[in-house]
């Protein structure tokens, strides 16, 4: 039943799928398919990057989420950035829906779709758009993400192809306080037709992860990593930290 509502709601969402677009930043953050139903939370991600030319840049949102039921969780974020060279400026309005398709731990894999949409303040950008599959798995304290995700642009004053980016993530669960693991993120360029591996970006490194429990549901999780790029597309460096105050 969870399964064929989720769908129907996706192909209702379909016709919005061939007319939106989308982006990331340093501030990236490795996406779940598991939903908390009734959990509301505010949201902080900030990420710097350092580039080989010396230049930097960062990026950050503040949001709001909620569980609205067992299997559909939406979020509307702020976000705000600085390019290599520029001043810190507002940069758009997103808004995240992450759809979870598996009973939770039932199958070898759970299984979740994102649909994210963003509104960017240069409006000749149109509009961004981020959607596909997440991936979860378990193997006793180890945990695993895969998430591919297709970014289009749509309605912009200049074509764009549609791109294939990914996010993986494994972590040790040593308490629910402190776990650590390594994360990565990259992009591969055209989805059916990927860019020479020298023009490809991927970043990855250490990461820690952990949730403090406060009074009542009340509750703060972190995530933060590391990467180091793999070539010469990529950013030398990028720090990224989440946090998330649930209640």
């Amino acid at each position: 039943m969870q399964i064929a509502t989720s769908a129907r709601v996706l192909v209702a969402l379909c016709p919005l799928l061939l007319t939106v677009m989308a982006h990331a930043g340093p501030n990236e953050y490795v996406l779940s398919p598991i939903v908390e139903q009734g959990e509301k939370e505010i949201d902080f991600t900030l990420g710097f990057d350092k580039h080989k030319d010396q230049s930097s840049g960062y990026a950050t949102s503040l949001g709001f989420g909620l569980g609205v039921n067992a299997w559909w969780a939406t979020e509307i974020s702020a976000k705000w950035k600085r390019e290599p060279g520029q001043s810190s400026s507002f940069d758009a309005v997103e808004w995240e829906n992450r759809f979870q398709l598996t009973e939770t731990g039932k199958y070898p894999v759970d299984v979740g779709f994102l649909l994210e949409v963003e509104r960017p303040k240069d409006r000749s950008e149109g509009y961004e758009l981020t959607y596909g599959p997440l991936l979860q798995a378990e193997w006793g304290a180890i945990q695993g993400n895969l998430n591919l995700l297709l970014q289009k642009h749509v309605r912009a004053s200049e074509p764009f192809e549609t791109e294939l980016h990914y996010q993986v993530q494994l972590k040790y669960r040593a308490s629910e306080q402190f776990e650590w693991g390594v994360q990565g993120f990259g992009s591969l360029g055209r989805w059916n037709k990927w860019a020479p591996s020298s023009e490809q970006e991927h970043k990855f490194g250490p990461a820690i992860f952990g949730k403090i429990r406060l009074s009542g549901k009340q509750a703060i999780k972190y995530n933060a990593a590391i990467l180091f790029g793999t070539n010469d597309a990529s950013p030398r460096t990028t720090l990224r930290l989440q946090t998330e105050y649930e209640f």
